[in-house]
Parts: C-alpha cells; sequence; structure tokens
C-alpha cells in the first residue's frame, strides 16, 4: 500500500480522480485489484472508493451509514446543495456563451478570454456573468467583466471542477467531476427529496 500512498491521502482528503485531473491514478482506480486493495485498507476508516454511473470519476463513499457518518453526510451534502444552483447557471452560460448544443463535458477545454468577448458583445450574457460572479459561491467583489471572469474560473479549479495545465496559460480543462455534479442533480430530482433524513437510499450512499 506504500505505493498507494498519496493516492490514498488524496481521496481521504476528498479529491475526486479522473483522466483529467490524473490520468496515471485514474489508469491505476480501473485495475479491480487495485481497488479491491484500497477498499480493504478503507474498511477499518468506515469508507469506501464510489464511482458514478459511467465510471468516469472515483471519490470516496462512507462504507457504513452510522449515525457520525450521517452527520458528516448531512453537512456534505447541505454544503453542495448551496453550490449547486451556482454551478448550473455555470453550466447554462458556458453552453450559450459558447453555442454548444449540450452541457460541458471532462475533457472539454474552456478560456476565460472566449467568454470575455462573447459577453462583451451581448448584454444579456454580460449581466449573467455579473450576478453568477457575485454569487456567494463565487464571491467576486469586482464591477469588471476580467476580474469576475477570473474569480469564477478560480473557483472552479479550487472546487475540482477545472483542472489549469499549464499556471502561466489562461485555459482550462474540464474534469469528470462535472459528471459527478450532473449525476447528483438527476439524483435529486428523481428521488424529488434530499437524503438528509434517516431515509438514505442506496443511489444515494453510492454518490456521497
Amino acid at each position: 500500500m506504500v505505493a498507494l500512498g498519496p493516492l490514498l491521502e488524496r481521496l481521504l482528503a476528498g479529491d475526486f480522480v479522473c483522466a483529467v485531473s490524473d490520468e496515471s491514478a485514474f489508469r491505476h482506480l480501473q485495475d479491480e485489484a487495485t481497488r479491491e486493495r484500497i477498499d480493504a485498507y478503507l474498511r477499518p476508516l468506515n469508507r469506501r472508493l464510489a464511482t458514478n454511473a459511467e465510471g468516469s470519476v472515483y471519490f470516496l463513499a462512507w462504507h457504513r451509514l452510522d449515525e457520525a457518518a450521517r452527520d458528516q453526510l448531512s453537512r456534505q451534502l447541505n454544503d453542495t446543495v448551496t453550490s449547486l444552483l451556482p454551478l448550473l447557471e455555470w453550466l447554462q452560460l458556458v453552453q450559450e456563451a459558447l453555442g454548444r448544443d449540450g452541457l460541458t463535458a471532462p475533457g472539454d477545454v474552456l478560456k476565460p478570454a472566449d467568454f470575455s468577448s462573447r459577453c462583451e458583445d451581448n448584454q444579456g450574457l454580460r449581466e449573467r456573468l455579473e450576478r453568477l460572479a457575485t454569487d456567494p459561491f463565487f464571491g467576486s467583489q469586482s464591477d469588471q467583466l476580467d476580474a469576475q471572469l477570473k474569480q469564477v474560473f478560480k473557483r472552479l479549479k479550487e472546487h475540482g471542477y477545472l483542472l489549469q495545465p499549464h499556471a502561466d496559460r489562461q485555459y482550462f480543462v474540464v474534469t469528470a467531476k462535472i459528471d459527478y455534479l450532473i449525476e447528483l442533480v438527476r439524483l435529486i430530482r428523481d428521488e424529488e427529496q434530499l437524503p438528509v433524513d434517516d431515509q438514505v437510499s442506496a443511489g444515494q450512499e453510492r454518490l456521497l
């Protein structure tokens, strides 16, 4: 397990691992024997390795939902729900501003400059971006377009939805954590209630 130590530390810290965020680690996690070793190590910690329906991203979930785990799960979900609306608005803004047919997907490349040029030419998009950037989740306090975009991309990077391959180059790659977000939204929609009480479905346990 020594070789897997850094990966375990990242997972325990709450990281989401996909082919974009860490191709080598993701490849290791696709190996069943490796997943079994990790699960065996995590079991005494009441944690287990989980993935989304597409298998595009790995993260940790609880092994058993005892009282302590349920309390932390509720807090995690409440934090996630707080960020859902601004994140969904961002997804829609990307789709409309860049003229894409569908939602952004893992591996897509996003450039702040593309958003800047399109928002400058479209007052409606400009106003929506301003509302989004000043949402508490993104927290921009500037009235300048470039500064607002910088803050939005910074927060998305901090939360693992975007990866910046080169610190000195202004382009970002979408990670598969976006798949987790979309699956979570669909789960909440299908369940029609949030898993914050004693009734936590198997699907909700898998995601969180």
